[in-house]
C-alpha cells in the first residue's frame, strides 16, 4: 500500500512539473496584461528542440538550453506582434500554435525521418541524500529529475519577486493600469516584452522536460493540450505561484490516476482515462469564479499615443 501511494505521488509530481513550469511563466505574463495562448505551440517547439539539442550534443542540459533559446526567438516574434504592432493576442497565439505544429513535424522528419529511434540523453533522477529516505514522500519528492527541483524551488522565489520586490510591483502595475505606469516613467513595452520572453523561456523548458523527462523521445503533437491545461492552472490558481502549484498537482494527479487505472482490470474503456485530465480541466474552469488577481488590462494592447 505504501509503495502504491509513493508511486502515485511520484507520478503526480512528474506529470505536474511540465504544467507547473509553463504556468509559472504564464503567471508573470498574465499579471502584466498579456494573454499567451501560444504557450501550447511554444511547449511543442521546446519539446522538439530539446531532443534535437540533446541528440547533437549528448547532453540533456544542452538540449534544454537549445529549447529555451529557440523559444526566446519565438517569444520575441509574439511580443513584437502583440506589444509593438498591437495585434490581437489570441490571434497571434493561435497562429504560433498552428505554426509550431507544422514546424515540428517538418523538422522532426528532416532530422530523424519517419519511424526512426532517437538516441538522446534524458534527465536522470537525482536522489537527495537523506531526504530521499523519508517514508512515502522521500522517494516521491526527493528522487526526481533536476527540472522538478527547479520548478518546486521556483514557486516561492517567483512569489517573492512578484509580491515583494519593485520589479514585481512594476509587473502588477503594468497589468492593472498601463497608462498610469507610463505617466510615472515605467516602460510598459519593456515590462511586457520581458514577461513574454520569460514565459516563452519557461515554456521551452517545460516542453523539453516532456520529451526528455517524462518521455525519452519526440513524437508529433506530443504536448497534447498541456499548454492549455497550464493556462487553466493559472486561472484556477488565482494568478499566484502557490495557487498554480496546487492546481497543477490536481491535474498531475488526474494524469497519474489515468496511468494507474489503465493498468488495472477495471472494465472501463481506456479512452475515458485518457480524457480524464481534460475533463477535470473543463470542470474546474466551469466551477471557477472570476479572480481578483486577474489583470484589469488583460489581453488589451497598450497605445501610449
Amino acid at each position: 500500500m505504501i509503495d502504491m501511494i509513493t508511486s502515485f505521488l511520484s507520478t503526480d509530481i512528474r506529470m505536474a512539473t511540465s504544467l507547473l513550469i509553463a504556468a509559472l511563466g504564464l503567471v508573470y505574463c498574465s499579471r502584466a496584461g498579456i494573454v499567451n495562448i501560444g504557450v501550447e505551440g511554444m511547449m511543442l517547439i521546446g519539446s522538439l528542440m530539446g531532443v534535437v539539442g540533446s541528440y547533437y550534443t549528448g547532453s540533456a542540459l544542452m538540449g534544454a538550453l537549445v529549447a529555451i533559446g529557440v523559444n526566446l526567438i519565438v517569444s520575441l516574434v509574439f511580443a513584437f506582434f502583440a506589444v509593438t504592432i498591437k495585434a490581437d493576442q489570441n490571434v497571434i497565439g493561435t497562429a504560433i500554435n498552428t505554426f509550431a505544429t507544422g514546424l515540428t513535424v517538418t523538422v522532426n522528419r528532416v532530422i530523424f525521418g519517419v519511424g526512426t529511434s532517437q538516441n538522446i540523453a534524458v534527465f536522470d533522477r537525482v536522489a537527495i541524500p537523506g531526504l530521499s529516505k523519508i517514508p512515502i514522500i522521500g522517494e516521491a519528492v526527493f528522487n526526481q529529475a533536476i527540472p522538478v527541483y527547479i520548478a518546486l524551488i521556483a514557486v516561492p522565489v517567483l512569489w517573492f519577486i512578484l509580491m515583494k520586490t519593485s520589479l514585481g510591483l512594476k509587473i502588477r502595475s503594468v497589468g492593472e493600469n498601463p497608462q498610469a505606469c507610463d505617466t510615472v516613467g515605467i516602460n510598459v513595452y519593456r515590462v511586457r516584452y520581458g514577461t513574454i520572453l520569460f514565459s516563452g523561456a519557461l515554456a521551452g523548458l517545460a516542453g523539453a522536460y516532456v520529451s526528455m523527462g517524462q518521455l525519452s523521445s519526440f513524437t508529433e503533437d506530443m504536448i497534447a493540450g498541456r499548454g492549455f491545461i497550464a493556462l487553466a492552472a493559472v486561472v484556477l490558481g488565482n494568478y499566484m505561484p502557490g495557487g498554480v502549484l496546487a492546481a497543477t498537482l490536481i491535474f498531475g494527479a488526474a494524469s497519474a490516476l489515468q496511468y494507474r487505472m489503465q493498468a488495472t482490470a477495471v472494465s472501463v474503456p481506456y479512452q475515458f482515462w485518457l480524457m480524464l485530465p481534460y475533463i477535470i480541466t473543463i470542470i474546474a474552469i466551469c466551477l471557477y469564479r472570476k479572480s481578483s488577481n486577474q489583470a484589469a488590462s488583460s489581453g488589451k494592447p497598450y497605445d501610449k499615443h
